[in-house]
């Protein structure tokens, strides 16, 4: 027995589904994502079930569906709802942020070339920490390659065809010797691990965190576990929750679209990218959205 809901979104005035969609267009093997025209296709798990999610933007208007393989234990529709909302970015303050910036001598022109840019969001914020200990350090074709290779091990395939991107219980069921044989490094994979289990037994309720958590209390408990360092919060805080203020200063493609923003020779340090996203709080992590746009690395 199959369980299915859908929902109709309408989206605001200069919204840019080519985003959402860039974002999704990662890994052109589409073994989990799979972008055609207007439309995405994304294999996940719900409530460990696996689920088939397809989003089709049309009219102004993002148009939403999830089938899954079996009947979940507690409500769906509510919580799909707000899933999507929160993938599209649609709860982001940015047209506060370009009315406030949008003459900026810094970044005005970032606005102007950009605007409407949302941040997309992953489907569940586990996704996002899993993906942000996978990329840290390499770059984001390696990080793809990891991360596919990641959904192979899991090996959890809809009914579609499509295959799924582990949750925590599917991710924690392999063993270290698995993450290795994919690609992992061993401090990597024991990370993954970590995680997964502390999410499995309640030590780390993401979901939960995602409607009720500070996000002192985020940041605290994650930098708690070995392994996971400032960026990889702060990014986890942006592409899994949606919050827009964590300074991304660490990131090496920030710190090049920067470089390119101000036009100097020499590489941006982390101290001098602090103090210069400082000025645009609560939105830092927003503007560093805006420079990878720019240096057409928004998919990281």
């Amino acid at each position: 027995m199959t369980r299915q809901a859908a929902v109709a979104i309408a989206l605001p005035a200069g919204f840019r589904p080519g985003d959402i969609l860039a974002f999704h267009r990662r890994d052109t093997q589409e073994l989990a994502e799979r972008v055609t025209g207007d439309s995405l296709c994304k294999g996940l798990l719900w409530d460990g079930i696996p689920a088939c999610l397809n989003v089709r933007f049309a009219d102004g208007v993002a148009s939403a569906e999830i089938v899954l393989d079996a009947e979940p234990a507690r409500d769906l529709e509510p919580r799909f709802g707000t899933m999507v909302r929160r993938m599209l970015g649609l709860d982001q303050t940015v047209e506060a942020f370009e009315e406030r910036f949008r003459d900026d001598p810094g970044i005005g022109s970032l606005i102007s070339a950009q605007k409407g840019l949302r941040v997309p969001v992953t489907t569940t914020p586990f996704e996002a920490l899993s993906w942000a200990v996978t990329g840290q350090q390499i770059c984001v074709a390696a990080a793809v390659s990891l991360r596919r290779r990641l959904i192979v091990a899991a090996g959890i395939r809809h009914r579609s065809g499509m295959l799924c991107y582990p949750d925590a219980g599917g991710l924690a069921h392999l063993a270290e010797d698995d993450l290795r044989a994919a690609g992992f490094s061993t401090a990597k994979a024991r990370t993954l691990l970590t995680l997964a289990r502390r999410v499995g037994v309640g030590e780390l309720p993401l979901d939960a965190w995602a409607e009720t958590a500070s996000i002192e209390e985020i940041r605290s408990r994650l930098l708690a576990v070995r392994g996971v360092g400032p960026w990889t919060v702060d990014y986890v805080l942006l592409r899994g929750f949606g919050w827009l203020d964590g300074s991304l200063h660490g990131d090496v493609a920030v710190r090049r679209g920067l470089q390119a923003l101000q036009g100097t020779e020499g590489r941006v340090g982390e101290a001098e990218a602090k103090e210069w996203l400082a000025r645009y709080a609560p939105w830092r992590a927003l503007v560093a959205a805006h420079l990878w746009a720019a240096g057409k690395a928004a998919a990281y």
